[in-house]
């Protein structure tokens, strides 16, 4: 990401964000509209700058979205944004639709796919009636069955209760991708690699988690 600036209307919500990601897991925290949802949704083409360059892989946000989604998936806070089909099964499979496989071969990877993630029970139930967490853990099966190199992840647990948002949190934790984690959980990004605080629309720290989130929290408190 190179001098990104980017705005709402009037409002500039980034300013000459200057970062290279090369992790294996990376954390973002900040206070809300500090701008690290809008980050968060250039790294896969979501937003485009105003300003600056995104780039995944070599390939610009810009002009190759569609070759960049392919490779970063993206999970929201509400998973109900992202699940559009009418069972838990036919949303699974319907993000293998640009695979062109064959219907045994779509059969087999959404099943495998599903016991993973603990839904292999479920296959048939409408996808909206699930539990927040299920939901969830469905929006996470959705996107890793197309095998992105890169998941960003926007404030996932959000909405979620205790035990299902440790479980996401472990989840994401053991999954082989590059994982970068939008959050308000201090505590889980204290296993990850590196943290970027966000503080009106620029990266105000980006070190270690200790002290990071000792940093985030003297800009909160003031002490």
């Amino acid at each position: 990401m190179d001098k990104v600036n980017h705005a709402y209307d009037e409002r500039r919500v980034l300013r000459d964000v200057q970062v290279t990601l090369t992790e294996r897991r990376v954390a973002v925290i900040g206070a809300n509209g500090s701008g690290k949802s809008t980050f968060a949704r250039l790294l896969n083409g979501l937003v485009v700058p105003d300003d600056g360059e995104v780039r995944v892989n070599g390939l610009s946000t810009r002009t190759d979205g569609a070759a960049v989604r392919r490779q970063v998936g993206f999970v929201f806070t509400d998973p109900d944004a992202q699940i559009v089909m009418p069972t838990v099964a036919e949303d699974v499979a319907f993000s293998l639709r640009r695979r062109k496989l064959s219907r045994d071969d779509t059969a087999r990877l959404v099943a495998e796919h599903l016991d993973t993630f603990g839904l292999g029970g479920h296959a048939d139930h409408p996808a909206h009636l699930l539990s927040g967490g299920q939901k969830q853990l469905l929006a996470l099966c959705s996107i890793l069955v197309t095998q992105p190199q890169v998941l960003v992840c926007d404030e996932p647990t959000t909405l979620l209760d205790l035990a299902n948002s440790r479980r996401i949190t472990e989840l994401l934790a053991g999954l082989s991708q590059q994982i970068v984690l939008v959050t308000h959980d201090l505590d889980a990004v204290l296993s990850y690699e590196r943290v970027l605080v966000f503080a009106d629309g620029t990266i105000v720290y980006d070190g270690p988690p200790a002290d990071a989130v000792k940093q985030y929290r003297m800009m909160i408190t003031g002490t």
